[in-house]
């Protein structure tokens, strides 16, 4: 196959698409900081991308070109093979930076000389052009562990991964607790479940009387009319909530038969876990049931100043059931002062130097502060903006944010890194569920090192 091209590039360019090829692979071991989707790359997106190349140099060959066509091949290679699979837009923009990190005339630079990576343990370098047994020589030597930072993570990301599989591990160990308990000193499972829903009875709220609050508005603005969705979905959930729990603890003392949604809310007020039908109305979060009913209560707190105040001069965007709506309400706003055409506007997102939400001067004339952002895959300086996680810090507080709704023909943009902002950790899933927006955080690296790392925003941390 090696000696099948008599272009001189073909065997150095047939290694690099092999490495590449292991790289996208690989890179699904570390979740959702690899890819938001996970792919299913295999031997023949290999096999049909080599007889591309094969066929393009073959074709300079013959013709006696000096230039490699390095935009077909990145096209084809990137574009029509590998990410005819991938279906997601931001792995598409990882996938296409390894295409462009692995593919150019700066392989055959004999002033500087390439790597993939070069660690202080290995340096994965591009071999020279020679027979099978120097190639294969070359592969054997590779270490059978790599280091993240070999797939463009940060070691980090290795943490992370643990962390993750170890929590899923003790997961379904807690699923696999015995439910009989047998006679003896201590308290039985149906008394601790019982302690519980008692005490979550007595933290929920009653209702928003919506009718009252929608009189009081009157003719209600974009914004208005977000309060009012959201307080629906919460009254949803809060009726729901207070429902279970009278039922459940009905169904503990005997009074009526235990349902399998009791059953299943039961199980999972055991086991510290939000319950299931819960979940299924309440915004996305990976919390567990202790540190979801303090989120909850934040929720409802920023809800009750809302109605009695105004719409906040911070808002604390992790406290909406659907986030998308307040940020499209502002931008509704402003289109409607400026007599923009909405089709034709965008957000700019831009960090300030307030860190908390009381140091902030006064409300925006036009669009909006926000709080309650962590940023995974780097760090955070208020001079520098992106910057290198420290080891061991997995993610980290975003300062407060100001969204500046402008027409997108006039937003001209240098020194920032396009950041998606998720919902949750598990980021956007094959359904393209779980993006909120996306943010312009200034950067001084090239918007490779971040898009390589994983970097995100997301509105709720893991606990």
């Amino acid at each position: 196959m090696l000696d099948s091209c008599p272009h001189p590039a073909y065997k150095s360019l047939v290694y690099v698409l092999a490495f590449f090829h292991a790289v996208v692979q690989e890179r699904r071991n570390y979740g959702k900081l690899g890819w938001n989707v996970p792919y299913d790359f295999n031997e023949s997106d290999f096999r049909v991308s080599a007889n591309l190349i094969k066929y393009y140099l073959t074709k300079t060959h013959d013709e006696k070109q000096e230039q490699i066509p390095w935009g077909s091949l990145r096209y084809l290679v990137g574009e029509a093979m590998y990410g005819g699979r991938v279906t997601d837009a931001f792995d598409r923009r990882v996938l296409n930076t390894y295409v462009e990190e692995y593919n150019g005339d700066f392989l055959f630079d004999s002033f500087q000389k390439f790597h993939f990576f070069n660690g202080e343990q290995f340096d994965y370098c591009l071999p020279e052009s020679g027979s099978v047994s120097t190639y294969i020589s070359t592969i054997e030597a590779l270490p059978l562990v790599c280091s993240p930072e070999v797939f463009g993570l940060h070691p980090n990301s290795e943490i992370d991964y643990l962390s993750n599989s170890a929590k899923e591990m003790w997961r379904s160990l807690i699923s696999l607790q015995p439910r009989a308990v047998k006679s003896g000193g201590g308290i039985t499972r149906e008394e601790l479940i019982a302690n519980i829903a008692t005490d979550l009875q007595g933290k929920v709220p009653v209702v928003f009387d919506i009718p009252m609050i929608t009189k009081s508005v009157g003719i209600p603005n974009p914004v208005q009319i977000v309060l009012l969705q959201e307080l629906e979905h919460f009254n949803k959930l809060v009726s729901y909530m207070d429902k279970c729990l009278k039922e459940l603890q009905r169904a503990l003392k005997g009074e009526i038969g235990m349902s399998t949604d009791l059953d299943a809310i039961a199980s999972s007020l055991f086991n510290g876990e939000v319950p299931p039908q819960w979940k299924k109305i309440s915004p996305p979060t990976r919390k567990l049931l202790g540190s979801w009913m303090i989120w909850f209560t934040a929720r409802l707190k920023q809800y009750e100043l809302w109605v009695q105040n105004g719409a906040p001069i911070v808002l604390w965007l992790s406290g909406l059931h659907i986030p998308e709506t307040y940020l499209a309400a502002t931008v509704q706003t402003t289109c409607r002062a400026k007599k923009w055409p909405l089709d034709r506007s965008t957000l700019y997102t831009k960090s300030t130097q307030y860190v908390e939400a009381k140091d902030v001067p006064s409300r925006l004339e036009y669009g909006c502060y926000i709080s309650g952002l962590f940023l995974e895959g780097a760090a955070w300086d208020m001079d520098r903006g992106l910057v290198t996680q420290p080891p061991k810090i997995l993610i980290q507080p975003m300062p407060i944010m100001q969204i500046i709704p402008t027409e997108a023909h006039l937003l001209k943009l240098t020194g920032t890194f396009r950041t998606p902002v998720y919902v949750t950790s598990d980021r956007r899933n094959a359904m393209g569920v779980g993006l909120v927006f996306e943010a312009d955080l200034d950067t001084e690296y090239h918007s490779s090192h971040w898009i390589l790392q994983g970097v995100a925003l997301v509105l709720n941390k893991d606990g």
